[in-house]
């Protein structure tokens, strides 16, 4: 019997009944519900990572933005509003497009 102990998608439960077998669940509360969001997404970018092509990291990185959405509704806003400020911040301070690299500041 395999052990997780890990957060997962609110339809995996049900999913694993229709296999026949029963999974043992919590509901996480607050707390400890963000520092397992940030312990999946540490998962979910490794995943991404380690991805061999380009369908699974697309996989990958949908489930990074599963969990930035959770994040953002658990601090009251919306991925909206969260692009609106990266647009913001792109505009003032640039992107990563040009893949630019800062090696080191000196003085004049």
């Amino acid at each position: 019997m395999p052990t997780y102990n890990k957060l997962i998608r609110n339809k995996i439960p049900q999913i694993i009944k229709t296999k026949g077998k029963i999974p043992t669940t919590r509901i996480l509360p607050e707390d400890e519900y963000i520092k397992e969001i940030c312990n999946k997404t540490e998962e979910e970018l490794t995943e991404y990572l380690e991805a061999d092509t380009k369908a699974h990291k697309l996989e990958e990185l949908s489930d990074l933005l599963e969990l930035i959405n959770a994040l953002a509704e658990h601090e009251g806003t919306t991925l909206e509003e969260i692009n609106n400020i990266r647009k913001k911040k792109a505009e003032e301070r640039g992107n990563f497009s040009d893949r630019v690299f800062l090696i080191e500041v000196t003085d004049n």
